[in-house]
């Protein structure tokens, strides 16, 4: 089963500032939730886990990242990400664009088109399931995006307040993140509120 999806997330800094963390993919995984690089390979290829939590049980999805393509010019990252659960019932490949465009000196946004294809255990959800929890996965990533994007251009003008004074500039450096389990009813809580209010909103009118 596959899904495709396009989204595009406003981000509260400058273009070079957001292009600065999304070259980080220790600090772009930080962002996915329940996602954590363990291990760096090379410069393109790393080793990472995905934490899934879903009431009292848990499952953990272990696999490989590639950078496919990372572009200056265009502030484009392709990523396509490979894994199975540890109890080998479930299988998920990724394949994430990324790209930042410009809107003015201190905004921009964030574009970003996932083909996302499951098998196993995890493909019985049905697509009908799966594409909103895609959603609300990447919508998830975007806020936590935004928030170190956020903290990093606070950092940046520091810097050049102190450079004003006199003071010597420090190089910005993304917040560190603790990846935490993604919560799958909460994740399903979402998609059955957003389906209700369609499904009543379309009633009423």
């Amino acid at each position: 089963m596959k899904v495709q999806l396009e989204k595009t997330f406003p981000m509260p800094a400058s273009a070079d500032t957001a292009w600065a963390l999304l070259q980080d993919i220790q600090g772009v995984a930080s962002c996915m939730p329940g996602a954590k690089v363990t291990e760096r390979i090379d410069d393109t290829h790393y080793k990472g886990t995905v934490a899934l939590k879903l009431g009292p049980a848990s499952m953990s999805f272990r696999g490989d990242i590639e950078v496919k393509r990372l572009d200056a010019a265009t502030r484009t990252l392709q990523l396509l990400a490979k894994g199975t659960d540890s109890a080998g019932g479930s299988g998920a490949t990724m394949d994430l664009t990324a790209r930042v465009d410009a809107v003015d000196a201190a905004s921009c946004n964030l574009v970003g088109i996932s083909d996302v294809s499951v098998s196993g255990k995890a493909a019985t959800f049905g697509q009908r399931f799966m594409a909103p929890v895609t959603e609300q996965v990447l919508g998830q990533f975007a806020a936590n995006f935004a928030t170190r994007v956020q903290a990093m251009q606070a950092q940046t003008a520091s810097s050049a307040a102190a450079n004003g004074a006199g003071i010597a500039p420090s190089t910005p450096v993304a917040p560190a993140a603790q990846a935490q389990p993604l919560n799958g009813l909460a994740l399903m809580w979402a998609v059955l509120k957003g389906w209700l209010g369609s499904l009543f909103g379309n009633k009423k009118a």
